[in-house]
């Protein structure tokens, strides 16, 4: 056992102490004060010898961090990726809570828990050895991961340009797997336009726009594939003002998940060609597409199944199971690092369940063991 490991024993009560914390502030997307006030705890969980600190300013959510450390000359970056966001509004879920062996509360598990394990083991190495003789340590906790990373993806891709490997500290499952490949996930917002006119007087003047995107909704759910691992779901729809008017506005919000960059090309033209048939086949109708693929697809790849192996060792050193995850349908900020072509794992949080529901609970007896993995993937990834 390595002496970070060894520092890590008996840490669990200030893990827990910092996660309550945490939790206990509702730090919903759209909650920008509640989001900042987690920021602000989080600038003091990570206040750690040799690491820097700089909070990036949203311009619609919370601030966004982003801690370095120096490292060694030469060494390229390492990312330790999570998102300080949640997703329950104020007052659905809310408080930290403590039921035998599991803690409980909105964040506990997706991902308050994984950004404590990574807090805790810099703190280890920090103590035992120097951040300063590891390769350069980035940590990016985004504020806007549970609607898509519309602004943490940039940070990322700026910060990690040209990192050797990238962490991503999502919802631990409950065997432990870890994620080497994910869906991508996109999504499409379709406004269908026509012309109004009275249903009984003159329907025959009215062009109906509601019928044109039930033409497109029925083109589009015939693009899944199950086993090419395509979906589309046509999510919500709304249009039309009264049974008596022929509608001249309809809309359809569209959910896009796919497995590989090749696919994910194919399903937003097939998209965009159904949109111009079905508008085609309405006369009088328009409609308009804005959207697509807004995460490319973390594919399995022989550098993420060797980061894997890698991290596996630690893992199960320290109790840990650690096997290869099954490709996960819902995306992720590894999502991007993997669309760089860096070295990517994800699902390094605490052990837990129930992740965007209110049964959503960790194993606490895992957030030391987590950052003990951790620690020791980090010094070997040191040589």
């Amino acid at each position: 056992m390595t002496d970070a490991a060894k520092w890590l024993e008996g840490r669990l009560a200030e893990m827990e102490g910092a996660l309550s914390a945490l939790v206990n502030v509702n730090s919903f997307t759209d909650n920008v004060a509640g989001g900042n006030r987690v920021a602000d705890l989080l600038a003091q969980v990570f206040e750690i010898e040799g690491l820097s600190v700089e909070r990036v300013k949203s311009e619609r959510y919370a601030d966004h961090l982003v801690f370095r450390s120096q490292g060694k000359a030469g060494s390229k970056p390492v990312g330790l990726i999570g998102h300080l966001d949640t997703v329950f509004p104020p007052g659905v879920f809310e408080g930290y809570r403590v039921d035998g062996d599991l803690r409980r509360g909105p964040g506990v598990l997706d991902m308050k828990g994984g950004l404590v394990v990574v807090a805790w083991a810099l703190k280890a190495l920090a103590a035992t050895r120097g951040l300063a003789s590891l390769p350069p340590v980035r940590v990016i906790i985004v504020s806007d991961e549970e609607v898509g990373s519309f602004e943490g993806a940039p940070l990322i891709r700026t910060e990690l340009a040209g990192a050797q490997a990238a962490l991503v500290f999502e919802s631990g499952r409950a065997n432990d797997a870890i994620v080497t490949s994910r869906k991508g996930t996109g999504n499409l917002d379709v406004t269908a336009k026509g012309k109004a006119a009275h249903a009984g007087n003159n329907h025959q003047d009215g062009a109906n726009a509601a019928w044109a995107l039930a033409r497109f909704i029925d083109k589009a759910q015939g693009l899944t594939d199950y086993a090419r691992g395509v979906t589309v779901n046509v999510g919500k729809i709304a249009g039309g003002q009264g049974k008596n008017t022929v509608p001249d506005l309809a809309v359809a919000e569209l959910d896009l998940r796919f497995v590989t960059r090749a696919d994910a090309e194919w399903l937003v033209k097939a998209l965009f060609d159904a949109a111009a048939e079905a508008a085609a086949s309405v006369p009088g109708t328009q409609l308009h597409c804005v959207g697509g693929a807004n995460r490319l697809p973390m594919e399995r790849s022989d550098a993420n199944v060797r980061l894997f192996e890698a991290y596996a060792k630690h893992a199960t050193q320290f109790g840990l199971a650690a096997p290869e995850s099954p490709r996960v349908g819902g995306g992720s900020d590894a999502c991007t690092t993997s669309a760089m072509g860096i070295a990517s794992i994800d699902a390094l949080g605490p052990r837990g369940r129930g992740f965007h529901t209110k049964d959503e609970h960790i194993e606490v007896k895992t957030l030391v063991p987590r950052a003990q993995a951790l620690a020791g993937l980090l010094e070997s990834l040191a040589g």
